[in-house]
C-alpha cells in the first residue's frame, strides 16, 4: 500500500471543543468509527478504509482532539470523556447519524468504551482491541475467575509516566521535528509494542511524522497528564463499570506493552462479546499489522445483518 498521507481527503468539523479533522469514505454505507490510540493518528486506519468500505461502511476515521490534523482542545480537556464527547458530536450532530458501529484501540478504545455508555444506544456494535484492559474493582473480576490482573511491562510502558507527569520537560529535550519524529518512531521499532514483522523504517516514519510539530506532540500528552491527574479532567470516564454493547474482542498477542490479562479482563467487562480472539503475529497496532484478517472479522460481526450469538 502506497504511504500517501494524502490518500484520502481530510475534511474538517468545527465543534464546541475542538476542530476535528476527519476521513469520510463509503457515504451511503452503515456509519463506522475508528478511532486511533497513542501514537497513532487516523494515519493508523490507512489500511483498512477500502476495505471496510468494501464491506459496506460508510466510515469516519478521526484524529482525535489534539491529534494530527485536529485542533487543540478550546477548554483545555484532553480526557476520554471529552473525546467521547467530541465523537458523538461530530457523528450525531455534524454527519447526522443516530448511531453508528466502531473500532478502536489503546486510547480509543477508552474513549470508544466511555462513548458506548454515556450515550445509551449510540454505538451498536463495537470492536475492542489491544486498549487498557477496564478498570472493573478487582473483587468484581476475582468473582469471575479472573484474579492475576497482571502488571504493565516497565521496560515499554515508562512512557506513560513521563508524558503524565513531566510533559513539559520531555517536549523541551525533544526540540527538533527530527527528534520528535524519532521517539515516536521508537513505539513502532525498539519499544516492541508491535510484531517482528509489523513496520518498516517507511511505515514507522509514516506514523511518526504528524508528531514533528511541537504543537501536536506536546498535546498528545495530554490524556496521560489527565490519567494521572496533572492537568484537570472534564468529567470521569466511564470505564470502571461492565459494558453492555454487543463486542468483538480482539487481541495481538506480540504486543508487550498491555498487561497479558487483557483478553481475560475484556471477556468479564464485555458481557456481550464475541472472543477473545488472538491475531497471530500481531501486536498492539491490529488494524495495521494484521489488516486483512482484521477488517474480515470487523466486516463480518460489526453490520447489522450479523447474528450476534446468544450468551448464556
Amino acid at each position: 500500500m502506497s504511504l500517501d498521507p494524502t490518500r484520502y481527503a481530510t475534511r474538517r468539523a468545527t465543534l464546541d471543543s475542538a476542530e476535528i479533522a476527519y476521513v469520510h469514505e463509503g457515504l451511503g454505507g452503515e456509519p463506522l468509527l475508528l478511532l486511533h490510540g497513542f501514537p497513532e493518528t487516523k494515519r493508523i486506519w490507512w489500511r483498512c478504509i477500502d476495505p471496510l468500505v468494501a464491506a459496506g461502511f460508510e466510515v469516519i476515521v478521526p484524529d482525535l482532539r489534539g491529534y494530527g490534523d485536529s485542533g487543540p482542545a478550546i477548554d483545555g480537556f484532553y480526557d476520554p470523556a471529552a473525546m467521547s464527547a467530541d465523537m458523538h458530536q461530530l457523528v450525531q450532530h455534524h454527519l447526522g447519524h443516530d448511531n453508528c458501529a466502531a473500532a478502536a484501540g489503546d486510547l480509543g478504545g477508552v474513549v470508544m468504551y466511555d462513548l458506548g455508555l454515556r450515550y445509551p444506544g449510540f454505538v451498536t456494535r463495537q470492536c475492542f482491541f489491544n486498549s487498557v484492559p477496564p478498570t472493573l474493582p478487582a473483587d468484581f473480576y476475582a468473582a469471575a475467575g479472573v484474579t492475576e490482573l497482571g502488571r504493565y511491562h516497565p521496560a515499554t510502558s515508562d512512557y506513560f509516566l513521563r508524558q503524565g507527569t513531566d510533559a513539559d520537560a520531555l517536549a523541551a529535550e525533544l526540540d527538533t521535528p527530527e527528534r520528535r519524529i524519532s521517539y515516536i518512531e521508537d513505539f513502532y521499532g525498539h519499544r516492541l509494542w508491535s510484531g517482528p514483522n509489523g513496520f518498516d523504517a517507511a511505515s514507522a516514519r509514516f506514523h511518526a511524522e504528524p508528531f514533528a510539530d511541537a504543537t501536536s506532540l506536546r498535546t498528545s500528552f495530554g490524556p496521560y497528564e489527565a490519567a494521572l491527574r496533572t492537568i484537570a479532567a472534564s468529567t470521569p470516564a466511564r470505564f470502571r463499570e461492565t459494558n453492555p454493547v454487543e463486542t468483538l474482542v480482539l487481541y495481538g498477542p506480540e504486543d508487550h506493552v498491555l498487561p497479558g490479562s487483557f483478553p481475560h479482563r475484556c471477556a468479564v467487562a464485555f458481557p456481550n462479546h464475541m472472543g477473545p480472539f488472538e491475531l497471530a503475529g500481531a501486536g498492539h497496532f491490529l488494524q495495521w499489522e494484521r489488516a486483512e484478517a482484521f477488517c474480515d472479522l470487523v466486516g463480518a460481526t460489526l453490520r447489522s445483518g450479523f447474528t450476534w450469538p446468544t450468551r448464556t
